[in-house]
Order: structure tokens, then C-alpha cells, then sequence
């Protein structure tokens, strides 16, 4: 950690009539206090991650409970480097997270809730299955043990994946993601689609992990989205990703070299410091790219400037030299 912070997690649904404005807000104030990260505004709500100095992000919290409409938004901090993220992003988006339906879910119909003492409760019960709504990758790193994987590469992925989990619809379905935003949305979906008895963890594996640090029912890393990639409360847990290159336990997350792939994926450091064709997903090795044919800023050629021709203006009959 070379620039020791603290990292701020939030989301709230409510209705906003003016996300623009509230961007516009948002940036000045993240700006103000030297904040760097992403939030989102739509009509629905909003949702951000910030990162900065400890005083920064209490700062923004103060600020933001004098807000009326999202002044009781329930914050989630953790200790972390206050450059996780490269730069700050305020925008005004159709959704703060993203299904892509036509036709919306409505978060106020989502499952219930259940605070963190309860669900470890709940697990245990025989007629239950745990769903975990998050992306692959970070199911691979972490999760709930016994969780069943929704298998999605991206949410927007959730709704199709619904009918493979089907059978399930007579159980208690438990749901998580990392802080609970995601669930609100898929708590509603999987309502909707006739499961009949729907619960969610209350702000997520993060609210979880600090209520439980050392609970057994939690194996492996917690994935973030920013550049930290796992949440360093968890690290002191051995780690259960596999490099999909050699087998090997890692946290060890890096994007496929070939742009055009750009997969997030699992591998061994110390392999790949051994080996940097690993930079390579299995996919793309496997179709015969190489480090060396592989479409990245590396490979492609730097396009040499044009020296700029100095142009002598055109005499248009008045002296350029006063005489």
C-alpha cells in the first residue's frame, strides 16, 4: 500500500428527477476533497466507490448526509490505498447497476433482508440454496461455501441465467453480492420470475466479513472493482482461485493481453513471471497467439510524427516588414 486511505462504498435507491444536476454536484465536491473513484446517478438512484485520505472520505460522507433525498445512505468503509482508483468518474447512467430489461425490475419489491446474524443462522437450514449473483471472476476467487455460481460473466447476464436455476423456485433462496446493490435487483428479478421465497444478505459480503471476520462459512478473497482487485480484509485467508494456466492457488487477477479479448482471469504470479505467455488467457494461447502476435499497445507499430512544415505566408501585396 503505497499511499495508505481509505476506500467508501454506497448506494441507495430512491427516485432522483435531476441526475445531471446532482453529477454536476458531485464532482465539484469529489474534486474539492481530492476523491478519486466512480459513482453512478439515474432516475433510480445512485451508487459509488471513492477512495482518498481518511479525512476525505469522512468529509464526503458529512456532506452527503445533508442531502434530503439520499442523507440516510448506509456507508461501507474500508481501509485501503487512497489512489485504488486512477482517476474520478461521475456520470449520469440509465441504471446504476445494469440488467438491460426492457422492462425494469422494481428494487422495492426485492427479498428480504436478512442482517448478518441471521443469514449465518439461515445458511444452515437444509431446504436452502445460495445463490451467488456476482460475475465469475470473482465467484472464483471467493464465495460462501456450498454457493451455487450464477455463472455470468456480466449482471446484464443474470436474466437468462435465471432459467438454468429454475429449480430451485421451491427452496429459500439466499442471495449475495459484494455490498448489496446488485441484489436489490436481482432479489426483485428472481420474484418476478416465480421464486417463492427470496432473501438477500444485507449490504453484502462486505457488511458480512466485518460482522464475521474469521466465520468459516466464507472461503477465499472478496473481489473489488478497482485497482486493490481483492479486498484486503480478506488476504490474511489462504486462497482458493486457481491460475488457469497451471493450476496453482493465486489472487493474482490480470486482463488478457490480447485487446480485443481483454478477459479477467486467474493466474500465478510466479508463473507468470516465469513464463509471460501467460498473459495470455488459455482461450487465446489456444487459438496460437503469442506474446508477440497478440493484438496490444506493445505490438502495434508507434506511428512516427510528420515534422510540421514551417508555412511561409502568402505576400498579399502589403509589406510583411513595415517599411
Amino acid at each position: 500500500m503505497t499511499n495508505p486511505g481509505m476506500v467508501l462504498l454506497f448506494y441507495k435507491y430512491v427516485r432522483l428527477e435531476n441526475p445531471a444536476e446532482i453529477v454536476a454536484a458531485q464532482r465539484r465536491l469529489c474534486h474539492a476533497l481530492r476523491l478519486k473513484g466512480r459513482i453512478l446517478v439515474a432516475h433510480e438512484g445512485i451508487n459509488g466507490t471513492l477512495a482518498g485520505s481518511e479525512a476525505a472520505v469522512e468529509a464526503y460522507q458529512v456532506e452527503l448526509r445533508k442531502d434530503v433525498l439520499v442523507g440516510d445512505v448506509v456507508f461501507k468503509t474500508g481501509h485501503g490505498d487512497a489512489d485504488s482508483f486512477p482517476r474520478l468518474t461521475v456520470k449520469v447512467r440509465k441504471e446504476i447497476v445494469s440488467l438491460g430489461l426492457s422492462e425494469d425490475v422494481d428494487p422495492s419489491t426485492s427479498g428480504v433482508r436478512l442482517a448478518a446474524a441471521e443469514w449465518k443462522n439461515m445458511v444452515a437450514d437444509e431446504d436452502v440454496a445460495v445463490v451467488d449473483v456476482r460475475n465469475r471472476y470473482e465467484f472464483e476467487v471467493g464465495r460462501f461455501e456450498g454457493a451455487i455460481n450464477a455463472g455470468i460473466e456480466h449482471f446484464r447476464e443474470l436474466p437468462e441465467a435465471i432459467e438454468r436455476l429454475a429449480g430451485l423456485k421451491e427452496k429459500k433462496v439466499l442471495m449475495y453480492c459484494t455490498g448489496g446493490v446488485r441484489c436489490e435487483k436481482a432479489s426483485a428479478l428472481f420474484k418476478r420470475s416465480g421464486f417463492k421465497r427470496v432473501y438477500q444478505l444485507e449490504g453484502g459480503i462486505l457488511s458480512y466479513l466485518q460482522a464475521f471476520p474469521d466465520d468459516d462459512q466464507w472461503v477465499g478473497d472478496c473481489f473489488v472493482f478497482d485497482q486493490r482487485m481483492v479486498d484486503p480484509a480478506t488476504t490474511p485467508r489462504a486462497p482458493i482461485g486457481r491460475c488457469e494456466h497451471t493450476g496453482q492457488p493465486t489472487r493474482n487477477f490480470v486482463n488478457c493481453l490480447h485487446d480485443p479479448c481483454h478477459r479477467l482471469f486467474l493466474v500465478a504470479a510466479e508463473a507468470l513471471a516465469h513464463n509471460p505467455e501467460l498473459a495470455l488467457c488459455p482461450h487465446c494461447r489456444a487459438t496460437g497467439l503469442t506474446v508477440g502476435t497478440a493484438d496490444c499497445l506493445a505490438n502495434r507499430p508507434v506511428l512516427k510524427k510528420r515534422p510540421t512544415r514551417r508555412r511561409t505566408p502568402r505576400n498579399s501585396g502589403i509589406p510583411l516588414i513595415p517599411a
